[in-house]
């Protein structure tokens, strides 16, 4: 399941599915826009996981659940726990990131 936050709500959202991936983006950023594809993709193949399209500058308190201080980062949670994060617009670490989290 991918969806695009309307409103400030991802810890509700963290805390009502098991595995959680967010993308942190803005409209500007372009390494963002190029990675939102890939990121509908991975939804699609992993319905088990909520994936979560997240504006940092629109919701600052759903900016506060991981350390966004560059775009695009991405951020697993499990169980309502922040695992882990990393700030990439390459593909292949985005599925190490994914891995890492349902491998637990």
């Amino acid at each position: 399941m991918l969806q695009e936050l309307e409103q400030d709500n991802l810890q509700d959202i963290i805390a009502s599915n098991q595995t959680v991936v967010v993308q942190y983006s803005a409209t500007w950023c372009g390494n963002c826009r190029i990675m939102k594809p890939k990121v509908k993709k991975l939804a699609s193949e992993n319905e088990s996981i909520s994936f979560v399209i997240a504006d940092a500058e629109k919701f600052p308190e759903s900016r506060k659940l991981a350390t966004v201080d560059n775009l695009p980062t991405f951020a697993t949670f499990k169980n309502g726990a922040f695992v882990n994060q990393v700030q990439t617009n390459k593909f292949e670490v985005l599925k190490d990131l994914i891995n890492e989290v349902t491998s637990n």
